[in-house]
């Protein structure tokens, strides 16, 4: 086989992970919004993340072994707090929040959050470029005229919601970052999915929330099973041979592609009406993302140390590290197993190491950060 051919098929292996991702990552807005037609909302992420954590550790274990789970008590903490913050409350009021509002124009609000991930940036005294700023104008003048305008069947609640948990899921990617978390990511991802699910449980179940099984209609069953199997395992796995297999810039495409994916299929499958004012304020928020984004990264030099840009696909479903920039440290952000990684191996390797981090990630380092919780003083990793 001659290196054309190889190269020929590595392009098409390439744009068939992408498609994946793009799909898979834009279909759980969708997903999401089959799931609570019949199934308390809270509960159901409960379940889904609570299941997925058990998923992911047994193949872990099969994998790696026990080592793999060696964490502080600090280290754990950390996870917890990532979870609490990116799925309990991020990915809990994005379930709520799709009780009263479609399904694609939650997607557009939820686009949002890299550019609230540069107003915390601001606010520690960390000043990002004047586009940056410009963009970030843009962005959230689209996130006004969506939250003003809405569309048709829109509601203030479901909105407010959907933003308050943009704000947490912006909140736990910007401490991500500057906390210590486990050397394993998978094993960060397992504790927070698993600590994010009892949370959403407790809550759930403290606001009322009750599960009623033969209430449940056979489709909302299967978008669960969808969100667990499909959204997270298939949709990580391909991210994760994306990112040592495609360039970053490539790869950060889905930022864009997945709320209009989402969008589209609301409309194709919940017959979600598509007004004037969804397109323009989500035209305007992906301007604005688009142009903190690539602003950015032009900032960056070669061999500066990576940044990440947060940019989830389904509050809490999932997460992966994009170089590219929204701080003078690594963010993390949900996007596939609900939860977050510093570094993402393209597969579970059997001696516990890491496979290579994104391009430029500077090895996937993280910054010093103060104890949360824990006396072991132990330095982040």
């Amino acid at each position: 086989m001659g290196p054309n051919t190889a190269d020929r098929q590595t392009s098409l292996a390439v744009w068939g992970a992408l498609a994946i991702v793009y799909v898979v990552w834009g279909s759980t807005y969708l997903g999401i919004g089959i799931a609570v037609e019949s199934i308390p909302p809270m509960l159901s992420g409960s379940m889904r993340f609570i299941t997925a954590s058990a998923l992911l550790a047994l193949i872990l274990l099969l994998r790696s072994g026990p080592s793999a789970f060696r964490m502080s008590r600090r280290e754990f903490c950390g996870a917890a707090v990532a979870g609490v913050l990116l799925l309990t409350l991020g990915n809990g009021m994005l379930a709520v929040a799709e009780q009263y509002i479609s399904t694609g124009l939650a997607a557009l609000l939820v686009a949002s959050v890299p550019l609230w991930l540069v107003v915390f940036r601001f606010a520690v005294r960390d000043r990002p470029k004047v586009l940056t700023l410009a963009g970030v104008l843009v962005g959230l003048t689209g996130v006004a005229a969506l939250s003003l305008t809405g569309g048709e069947g829109a509601n203030t609640v479901g909105i407010v919601v959907v933003l308050l948990g943009s704000v947490s899921w912006s909140v736990g990617s910007f401490l991500s970052g500057r906390i210590a978390m486990p050397a394993n990511p998978f094993a960060t991802s397992a504790v927070e999915m698993l600590v994010g699910g009892v949370g959403l449980a407790v809550l759930g179940t403290g606001l009322g929330e009750r599960l009623d099984p033969s209430a449940v209609a056979t489709r909302s069953w299967l978008a669960l099973a969808y969100l667990v199997l499909v959204g997270s395992l298939i949709g990580f796995t391909a991210f994760s041979w994306l990112l040592g297999n495609a360039p970053i810039s490539l790869v950060s495409t889905y930022a864009y592609v997945n709320p209009a994916v989402a969008v589209a299929l609301g409309a194709l499958v919940l017959h979600e009406p598509i007004t004037v004012q969804v397109i323009t304020g989500g035209l305007i928020i992906l301007i604005g993302v688009a142009l903190v984004i690539s602003t950015e990264r032009k900032r960056r030099q070669p061999g500066d140390p990576a940044e990440a840009v947060s940019v989830p696909d389904a509050l809490g479903t999932e997460s992966e590290r994009i170089p590219a920039a929204l701080g003078t440290e690594s963010e993390r952000i949900p996007a596939a197993l609900g939860t977050e990684s510093e570094r993402i191996p393209a597969a579970l390797g059997t001696d516990g190491e890491h496979a290579p981090a994104a391009p430029g990630t500077g090895g996937g380092q993280l910054a010093p950060a103060p104890i949360i919780c824990g006396t072991d003083g132990e330095p982040a990793r």
